[in-house]
């Protein structure tokens, strides 16, 4: 279908959630505002988060130590603010969810307590190009039980001349291996292609082979809808400076499902995550917390506590389900474009690694460029176009629901045309 400008504009208008926009300070140059679809590497700031901050500060320098206590808002009970909504965008219940660390430490914290080799289980199985902190994860983690990385960490791989994984092929893996596999661990989303796996089915599968499912969901996180108590995954963990808006470094976050909480199973203890009413008596032995909050070690950082809690106060008020309405019709009007983009250029200049099926997709989509790819990226980046450049030739762009509109869409679309269809760039 071909849209006009002025079909976009009027999509805008009748917005329900356009007003959100005004939430978030959009990045400008010259005066002008940028078109900024890199949520899938670093969402915008919220425009509240400062004065949270601030907040914390002022605590800090009225108060001292005793904010933790006497401030109105005490930080003791500041992690409360957080696992609410948090909860309800990862379909977790607030005690499986956890806000700490970041996204590597939280990994290697929960592969302390999910990856128990014994016997002959000891293969994790993962995507092939998972990010690399994931890779560094699984390799560093088999050493150290004494095993070979190449003998026992499984990567599936797309099948020849194709980009993504077939959930089938994932599943044979896990059969394959059944009565080795100790661990299937994969991104939600895999950060290259935009690919979204198939989470239920890849945890189902694991734990039928007597394995434990985990996931990365730092890509999908914010991003898609997420159901992770329901499909009965073990554990996942995930950054916020994506699609959860936080900030650059954003403090992360982590689930571990309900019937994990009373196992004895071992864990890297600190003493944020001892039993709360007891923590201040400084006694040996590890008790800790019940749920998620069990999983904590230090101090928490409260500064980037505030951040997170701004940008999921957004969430909040504008409603997950609402989002995710917002989000797939802005996907589709996207994917409405690119795909007349793709017939007008007869498949010569772009190819999308991107699944087609809206089902195995998010926000993001990366565009293999097959001619003059880093000539179109950086003509884009010089327009205002903030999208990303993968090597050795992917534009990688997501726009997303709460900040941007039907008409950058549009405008981008339009441009990219344009300079697809020029001679040179």
């Amino acid at each position: 279908m071909h849209y006009t400008l002025a079909q976009a504009e009027e999509m805008d208008r009748k917005d329900p959630l356009a007003s959100f926009r005004n939430r978030f300070i959009i990045p400008e140059n010259e005066g002008r505002k940028l078109v900024y679809f890199l949520g899938n590497s670093l969402g915008l700031q919220p425009v509240n988060a400062s004065a949270y901050m601030e907040r914390v500060m002022k605590d800090w320098s009225t108060l001292g130590v005793e904010s933790f206590f006497q401030a109105e808002e005490p930080w003791m009970h500041y992690h409360d603010k957080l696992t609410g909504t948090l909860s309800r965008i990862v379909g977790a219940k607030p005690q499986e969810v956890v806000v700490m660390n970041q996204l590597t430490v939280n990994l290697h914290l929960l592969l302390v307590s999910f990856y128990r080799p014994s016997g002959k289980r000891f293969k994790i199985i993962c995507e092939a190009k998972a990010f690399p902190s994931d890779q560094y994860a699984f390799e560093t983690h088999v050493r150290h039980h004494g095993f070979n990385p190449d003998e026992a960490v499984i990567e599936v791989s797309p099948r020849e001349g194709e980009f993504t994984l077939r959930t089938e092929d994932i599943l044979d893996t896990i059969r394959l291996h059944a009565d080795e596999t100790a661990l299937v661990l994969f991104g939600g989303i895999n950060y290259y292609t935009g690919q979204l796996f198939d989470i239920e089915a890849i945890t189902k599968a694991a734990q039928a082979a007597g394995a434990v499912a985990g996931f990365d969901l730092a890509h999908a996180a914010g991003n898609v809808p997420l159901q992770l108590h329901d499909w009965g995954t073990d554990f996942a963990c995930w950054c916020s400076y994506k699609y959860l808006n936080s900030g650059p470094g954003a403090i992360g976050g982590a689930f571990i499902h309900e019937k994990h909480h009373q196992a004895n199973l071992p864990r890297f203890a600190g003493w944020w995550g001892y039993d709360m009413h007891n923590r201040f008596k400084m006694e040996k032995g590890f008790v800790p917390m019940p749920g998620a909050e069990g999983w904590q070690l230090s101090t928490p950082a409260v500064l980037l506590y505030a951040a997170h809690r701004a940008a999921l106060e957004i969430v909040q008020d504008a409603g997950w389900d609402r989002i995710q309405d917002k989000r797939m019709h802005l996907n589709s009007f996207l994917w409405d474009l690119l795909e007349e983009l793709d017939l007008e250029t007869g498949g010569e200049k772009i190819r999308f690694i991107t699944p087609a099926d809206p089902a195995a997709r998010g926000c993001q989509v990366s565009m293999l460029m097959l001619k003059n790819g880093k000539s179109v990226y950086n003509k884009l980046m010089e327009e205002g176009f903030i999208v990303d450049w993968r090597e050795p030739d992917v534009i990688r762009f997501a726009p997303v629901a709460l900040y941007n509109t039907y008409t950058e869409v549009w405008r981008f679309v339009t441009r990219l045309r344009e300079l697809l269809e020029a001679e040179s760039v």
